[in-house]
This record gives structure tokens, sequence and C-alpha cells, in this order.
């Protein structure tokens, strides 16, 4: 930083403090001289802050605006190399074998099955070099079977990064009863929903390093996993018997001042969207899009599943366009976003539509699942995340 000096002026008086002729003379000259010095000093101390750089104040930063920033959030743009190596990562052994397999038995809130499942979730993300923060928001909720434990399993990719894209599905299992001649086969629910659960464990997987570095560069919009409990009703669905988890979930989030210490917004306002998978794993389902705000997100999906359709990357898949259709309406579905929803989280509903005919049947089973189905999917949604998040 250039110095400035200032020479000092030499001021001769023509008269004396002691001996003055003229005191009130003196007296101006003398208020004079310091009103000089001051101006001098003033200066000085203008010129000195005019060379400062902003950062070595330790300004506090502006505080993000959150729905201005998701409503202008633009994805990226992988290329064709990037797009393939991506794909390249997913695996259906690891998913089928080690993401799927142990999720595949009785998981009712509160019973063995599921904390064996939460157990089993906890393990496959901890393995992950990208470091999750990883939780578990438990609760007691009165329900038509008497208070009943819940505990949905919460993942966040950086805490403290600003905006969140939560992908969502719900992990217990319907309580059925077995039938009396056949007491051993029980109720697993394939497709509702330990396939989405495998799915976003194997997506968090193939995309490892990728949100390693996501996560290193402090990037404005993070990754959260929600695993919800509690989606199935215990006797017959109704606004106080289903959603569980994602009705307790939704009312915390809004509680919760994001960034730490606003009094403006919560961590519910720091959703861009919210991603729900559900009843996925049969052949040839359909998906639309439900909601007119997020129907430039669902196009994303539309377009990815063309571009793996050219690029022939997707398995048995005959045509560009086959599970993710546009301008068709088949109403909405109550759903584990609907507490959300209703908190104007924008919402991406991926449910097979119609539903699987095998639907809360004992018939849920892993030898339903259509292997290429739920491969291509993930394939598809690995594309739509390395987009959101800009990987």
């Amino acid at each position: 930083m250039k110095s400035i000096r200032y020479k000092a002026a030499t001021v001769r008086w023509s008269c004396s403090v002691a001996r003055c002729d003229q005191p009130r003379m003196c007296r101006v000259r003398l208020l004079l001289l310091c009103l000089c010095v001051l101006v001098a000093m003033t200066l000085t101390l203008a010129l000195s802050l005019a060379n400062q750089h902003p950062e070595e104040f330790d300004l506090p930063p502006k505080p993000p605006d959150l729905i201005k920033d998701k409503l202008n959030h633009q994805p990226g743009k992988p290329t064709v190399a990037q797009v393939k190596r991506l794909i390249s990562q997913v695996n259906w052994e690891r998913l089928w074998y080690f993401q799927l397999r142990p999720i595949l038995i009785q998981r009712q809130p509160g019973s063995r099955g599921s904390r064996a499942v939460r157990k089993h979730i906890f393990s496959q993300l901890d393995s992950l070099s990208a470091g999750w923060s990883v939780e578990v928001d438990s609760f007691i909720s009165e329900t038509p079977r008497g208070p009943v434990s819940f505990s949905n399993i919460l993942a966040v990719l950086d805490p403290m990064a600003p905006r969140r894209l939560l992908l969502a599905c719900h992990y217990d299992s319907k309580l059925i009863p077995s039938d009396a001649s056949e007491p051993q086969k029980v109720f697993v629910g394939a497709s509702d929903s330990a396939v989405p659960c495998a799915m976003m464990l194997e997506l968090v997987t193939a995309l490892d390093a990728h949100l390693k570095k996501h996560k290193q560069l402090m990037s404005r919009v993070t990754l959260q996993l929600v695993f919800f409990d509690g989606g199935e009703a215990f006797e017959q669905w109704s606004p106080t018997d289903s959603l569980y988890g994602s009705r307790h979930l939704a009312e915390y989030m809004s509680s919760i001042p994001h960034p730490p210490g606003s009094e403006q917004t919560t961590l519910l306002n720091a959703v861009d969207l919210l991603v729900l998978l559900d009843l996925i794993g049969a052949a040839d389902p359909m998906f639309v899009n439900h909601f007119d705000n997020t129907a430039r997100w669902f196009d994303r999906l539309i377009a990815a599943e063309k571009r793996l359709h050219t690029l022939g990357l997707l398995s048995s898949h005959p045509k560009e366009q086959r599970y993710f259709i546009k301008d068709m309406n088949m109403g909405p579905v109550e759903d584990d976003h609907l507490p959300f929803l209703q908190r104007g989280v924008p919402v991406l509903h991926l449910i097979a539509t119609p539903f699987p005919s095998f639907l809360h049947t004992m018939e849920d089973t892993a030898d339903k699942i259509h292997r290429h189905t739920v491969e291509n999917l993930t394939k598809i949604l690995v594309v739509f995340l390395a987009e959101y998040l800009r990987l």
C-alpha cells in the first residue's frame, strides 16, 4: 500500500502565549491550528480506509436468499464421456446382494427387523469415503396399536451447506399377518420400499468419489438422504394412521433455524427439491409428473432416459422414452411427500403408476423384481443427481 507522508508545517507566531498583546487573536490562531491538525488526521484515516480491501474487515457474509437461489438453480451439463464414466460405476451385483438383500425382511416400526435394517443402512453409508453425517430421528407416536417408537434415518453430505436436495423413501414394511397355512411366509415389501432403499444406497456408492469432491468444494447445494419410518398405516389409512415419520420430520425441520442462527429461514426452507421414490421394482413401470412447479426437473429425467438410450447404456430398453411420461395426469397420490408439500417444499414424486399388481400382498418378493428396470432407473437417477449437484 502506498504510504502518504505529510510534512509538518513550521508555524511562526507573532506573539507568545505568555506575553501577547492581542490575547483574543492568539486564541483564534491556536484554534485554527488545532482544526488544521484534525482535518489532516481525518484525511489520513480516510485515505487509509479507502486503500483497504473489504475482506480485511471480517464483515459477516451476506445471508443466502434460499427461495431465489432454488428457483434460479441450473443443472450441469455432463459430456458424453462424463456420462459414460458415471454410468460405469453402477453395479447391479452390489445393489442386489449387498444393498437389497439385507432389507428383504419384516421391518415394522420398533421391531428387531427395523433395527437390523437401520444398522445395515448405517454400515453402508459409513463405508463410503465421502464422509456422511448420519443420525437417527427417533420419536414415539400414538397409533391404533398404542404408542410405537419410530426412527427416521437422516444422512447429510454437508450439514453446513445453505441448500439441500432431498432423496427419500420409506424403509418400514406394512404389517400384514401371515397365512395360517404358510406361517413362515412373511411380507417383505420388495417394491414397497426395499428396492428404493437399495437404489439410494447404490446411487451414493456409485457417486462416492464425486460426492467427496463435491463436499470438499463446499458447494452451495448438498445431498441429503432420508429413510422414513412409519410410512405405512397400521390399520386403515388416514391422516393420523400413516406417514408417521414424514409428518414428524417435516414439523421438526420447520422449527430448526438454517443457516444456524437465522431468524427468517429454517431447514425446510433449505430444501430445493424432495425426490421421493416408492413402489419401484416391477417390470415396465410408468412415472408421471404430479406437480407443475417441478416440471422442469421431471423433464431432466425424460432427457436423461433419452440420452442413455441413444448412447446404448440402458438394457432391455426398446424405445427412447419408456419410463417417464410427460403430459399425463394420473392424479395425486398420498405418500411421504405430503407433509413437505403442504409446507411449500417442491416435490418430484417417483411412484410407479399404476401400482404394481402385487402391492400389499405376500407376492411382493425378490422374484418380482425386474433387474433391467431397477438397473436402468438407477442409471437415470445417477445422471439426474450429477446434473443437479453439478458433480
